[in-house]
Parts: C-alpha cells; sequence; structure tokens
C-alpha cells in the first residue's frame, strides 16, 4: 500500500474515486463517491463517502470524511479514525428551500 503524502496530483485524486473504504480495524465504512479540494490550500480536504455502513451511520447517508483521517490509499483506503456510530441531527423544521432527502453529514 502507498502511504498517504501531503501533495497529490490530479491523476492520483481522480484514482480515489469508487475505492473501498475501511477502518483500521478492517470494518467496511463505504466507497469514495467524490473529492472534495481545498483550492486556497492547493490539497485535498475531505472525501465523501457513499453507500456507508449501517452499522456504521445511521440511515447510510454520504458522509464527508477529513483527508487528515486517511492513513493508508492503495487498493481500498484505511482510515486512522472513524467514530463508532455517525448519527444524522434531527431538524426540527425543514424550509421549502432546504428539503433535499440527500443531505451530506460533514464529520468534523
Amino acid at each position: 500500500m502507498i502511504e498517504k503524502e501531503t501533495k497529490t496530483t490530479a491523476e492520483e485524486v481522480t484514482s480515489f474515486l469508487k475505492l473501498p473504504v475501511y477502518t483500521r480495524e478492517g470494518t467496511y465504512v463505504g466507497h469514495v463517491r467524490n473529492i472534495f479540494i481545498d483550492m486556497d490550500e492547493k490539497r485535498v480536504s475531505s472525501l465523501l463517502v457513499t453507500n456507508t455502513n449501517p452499522v456504521l451511520v445511521e440511515g447510510t447517508v454520504d458522509v464527508a470524511v477529513p483527508y487528515r483521517w486517511v492513513n493508508a490509499v492503495g487498493d481500498i483506503i484505511i482510515l486512522s479514525h472513524f467514530p463508532e456510530r455517525v448519527t444524522t441531527k434531527k431538524k426540527e423544521e425543514k424550509t421549502e428551500e432546504n428539503t433535499s432527502d440527500a443531505d451530506i453529514d460533514v464529520i468534523q
């Protein structure tokens, strides 16, 4: 496996797409759907993980995982940290403008 580097080229970033993501303990988290890039810093800021494990993520919603949690990248991505359980916050009222069912939870 390739150890994570701080600077990533465009070709390397696109190779992250569809890679399975696992915790350090070997628990499946999901797979990479998209990559968020911090344009000011010119680095990957987080990975959007989809098809998430219902044991780890309530409602199997997509989650944005901070890139600093990535431990290794190769045929799979291994995270150095992931919460035991990710829950969604209940929204008291949904406005007409914010009624999307495809909300993304950002883990900080």
